[in-house]
């Protein structure tokens, strides 16, 4: 049984409806992204609970072993082996226990946007890709597709049919540009309705981003 990671919580309103589980990058934590929360939302829009949690504390190979949150180890710079299966896969079990406690709050699979960036985005598609029971949307800020050889085989139905938001820095010196468009293009032929924006900045997020993915959210939003 997975253990229920610490995540920090931000409720828009009482009661909420949606949820949104934002994965944070490596070394940073749940707090990361909360203060986005009044810029991305938008008046008429339902409460929403957004849940913000804390990787766990790994060894990180790439950092000399040095020890920090992470979704999972880094062994390579070379992107077909820079992900841990193992430690994704776990992190997609951690995923799914969060999920899990948002459907006994009362919001099914249906009504939750999963969220990650760089390496959190990167359990985001592995997880929203690979599940039974489909999300409200996918988004993949700065950040590819782990574990690409076996997708084609895993993905599930609810998975390919859940939409995908990908956002990226054109020039980020941690994923490169080329990389994230290519996991957006490898999902879109396997028939992902997947949208890709791309912004000149690094490895981070600005304003004209945000401003889109709030227009993405609102349409998913309107279909729930």
């Amino acid at each position: 049984m997975n253990t229920l990671l610490e995540t920090h919580e931000i409720e828009t309103g009482p009661h909420p409806s949606i949820s949104v589980i934002w994965l944070h990058g490596l070394g940073a934590d749940g707090f990361d992204f909360a203060p986005i929360v009044p810029e991305l939302i938008r008046p008429g829009w339902p409460a929403i609970r957004f849940v913000f949690p804390h990787a766990p504390v790994r060894a990180v190979t790439i950092n000399n072993g040095f020890r920090m949150r992470a979704w999972y180890d880094i062994k390579s710079f070379d992107f077909k082996q820079r992900a841990d299966e193992t430690g994704v896969r776990e992190s997609m079990a951690q995923v799914d226990t969060l999920i899990a406690r948002e459907n006994e709050r009362g919001v099914t699979a249906s009504r939750i946007f999963l969220i990650g960036f760089s390496q959190g985005g990167a359990v985001a598609l592995a997880n929203g890709l690979r599940r039974e029971a489909g999300l409200a949307g996918i988004v993949a800020l700065s950040t590819y597709l782990p574990m690409a050889d076996t997708i084609a085989n895993e993905m599930t139905q609810a998975g390919k049919h859940t939409p995908v938001f990908f956002a990226h820095g054109s020039g980020d010196p941690v994923i490169p540009v080329a990389i994230g468009k290519a996991s957006h293009d490898a999902l879109a032929q396997l028939g992902v309705s997947s949208q890709w924006h791309d912004y000149p900045m690094q490895h981070a997020v600005c304003a004209e981003e945000i401003s889109d993915l709030a227009d993405w959210l609102d349409q998913g939003i309107g279909k729930l």
